[in-house]
């Protein structure tokens, strides 16, 4: 794509961030700084043909496969520093690498610390993938004694268990119902 391209996406994609949804052309001359609509119609066009927008049955224009692409940057070393780098090798659409199955996953809110070891801390989001199968060692939302726990599943003498990661927690033996609720497959954080 071209870079004026990019930075014509870019004002919109902000404008989708504030509004929750796209603005019709008119508002986009004022957006990305054109004098009519004729150079607006071309940019849409062009973006449609990317991918990165749409048009409604209602002909309204709306986000596109791509149009929550973001930029992976080469890599970051956490350690040393290195040489920087302006320059992106891939993109990324952060639904499609979390989710892969929409209809049931769900994003649950952390509480409490009995996975900081698992570096999943109070606060943060982990997104689950409903289902009530598991295997030993994965991630687990479980039901037990009907409240929700996050743990890992873990298996002691033919008896499934829910191990923390804090040792301030002990391992869950559950004596009556225990169910999966689902598998956590991802998780992130918003820093302030």
């Amino acid at each position: 794509m071209e870079n004026i391209d990019s930075t014509y996406l870019a004002k919109l994609q902000d404008y989708y961030a504030d509004n929750g949804v796209l603005p019709p052309y008119s508002t986009i001359m004022g957006i990305v700084g054109l004098k009519s609509k004729s150079p607006v119609a071309a940019l849409v066009a062009r973006l449609k043909l990317l991918g990165y927008l749409e048009s409604t049955p209602e002909k309204r224009l709306k986000p596109g496969k791509r149009f929550f692409e973001r930029p992976i940057f080469d890599s970051v070393r956490a350690g040393l520093p290195c040489p920087a780098m302006d320059s992106s090798h891939d993109t990324l659409t952060i639904d499609e690498y979390l989710v892969a199955n929409p209809s049931s996953t769900v994003l649950v809110n952390v509480k409490g610390d009995s996975m900081v070891d698992a570096g999943i801390l109070p606060g943060d989001t982990v997104i689950v993938e409903k289902r009530n199968v598991a295997n030993v060692g994965d991630m687990v939302i479980a039901i037990v004694d009907n409240d929700f726990t996050l743990k890992t599943l873990g298996k002691e003498k033919n008896r499934y268990v829910l191990i923390p990661a804090n040792p301030a927690y002990p391992v869950i033996r559950p004596e009556g119902d225990m169910e999966i609720f689902g598998i956590v497959v991802g998780q992130f954080r918003k820093y302030k």
